[in-house]
């Protein structure tokens, strides 16, 4: 029998990519969606909330694991309304589906919750391990209400994991969708000073590592999902104009950065905070990265530009 896994909020970009790999390693996979349900193909998908505990709950019970990915876009406007939804699903997400492993007389053996390397904040040149304390802005806010309603799940009979993602390198949308689209349309110049750092990591590599986080027994707790080479915005939006084939581009003063934003509805902040995250546990349990230099990445996801 093909082992269960359950992707809550499997849906969005990092789901639909997630989805066929683990179906390419011989796993059944539910889809928890807000979409109608859909019976055909590989993937179930099956209709949920996100906020209360209906039938969905007989896809979790003997479920291998369940993956959550749910989360309101980050990417808008920091409203107090948005703001709040940002928080909202979340936690919301996460507090129903601790109920569901609770009502399970088989439970998953694997509850892993994606989270974001936002919490550490705005952290200038430091490397941040999973060990780094919190920063002290709204995104950290956020991740820290997030992993608090995680830590809070009572699930004695199942391992928990907790993924701390960094912007998610993948084709047709995600951390690319807008960059790729500034970048063709000559846009693509660094962000203020360009010296603040992202952390990346390919799908691919996501991938693997949620399986691993799967399959490994030794691995609990929380891990950045992170490659291990993070770049500054300089060198990323240099090597996405190279892999993309646009020439140079002026650089965006942060003024300037700050009205664009709001023009296209989202947060400056987004692109001026500074991240230098190390995946430290993942190299310490040995896992080995396909794509672990930013160049050979944006190659693979542009192999034809």
């Amino acid at each position: 029998m093909k082992p269960r896994i359950v992707l809550a909020g499997g849906s969005g970009f990092v789901g639909q990519l997630l989805s066929p790999f683990l179906v390419s390693k011989n796993c059944e996979v539910i889809v928890l969606t807000r979409a109608e349900p859909d019976h055909g193909g590989a993937v179930r998908n099956v209709h949920w909330n996100g906020k209360t505990v209906a039938d969905w709950v007989e896809f979790v019970n003997g479920a291998y694991a369940m993956v959550n990915l749910t989360g309101r876009s980050i990417n808008c406007r920091h409203t107090p309304e948005n703001r709040r939804e940002i928080i909202d699903s979340r936690v919301d997400s996460v507090r129903v589906l601790g109920q569901a492993i609770g009502r399970c007389a088989q439970p998953p053996q694997v509850f892993l919750q994606i989270a974001g390397v936002g919490i550490y904040g705005d952290k200038g040149e430091r490397i941040c391990d999973e060990t780094t304390a919190p920063g002290d802005d709204f995104m950290t806010e956020v991740c820290q209400k997030w992993e608090a309603a995680f830590d809070s799940v009572d699930a004695p009979k199942t391992r928990k994991v907790l993924l701390r993602l960094g912007g998610v390198l993948g084709p047709n949308g995600g951390f690319l969708g807008l960059l790729g689209r500034l970048t063709r349309w000559f846009l693509g110049g660094q962000v203020g000073s360009g010296r603040q750092y992202i952390s990346w990591i390919h799908v691919t590599d996501l991938s693997r590592m949620v399986l691993a986080s799967i399959e490994n027994q030794e691995l609990t707790g929380t891990l950045n999902a992170t490659s291990p080479n993070p770049v500054t915005n300089a060198e990323f939006v240099r090597e996405l104009r190279r892999a993309l084939h646009r020439p140079w581009s002026p650089p965006v003063p942060e003024f300037a950065a700050r009205i664009g934003s709001w023009l296209m509805g989202t947060e400056a902040s987004l692109a001026l905070v500074s991240q230098r995250c190390a995946p430290k546990r993942f190299l310490e349990n040995g896992f080995n990265f396909e794509f672990p230099t930013l160049r050979p990445a944006l190659t693979n996801i542009f192999p034809s530009q």
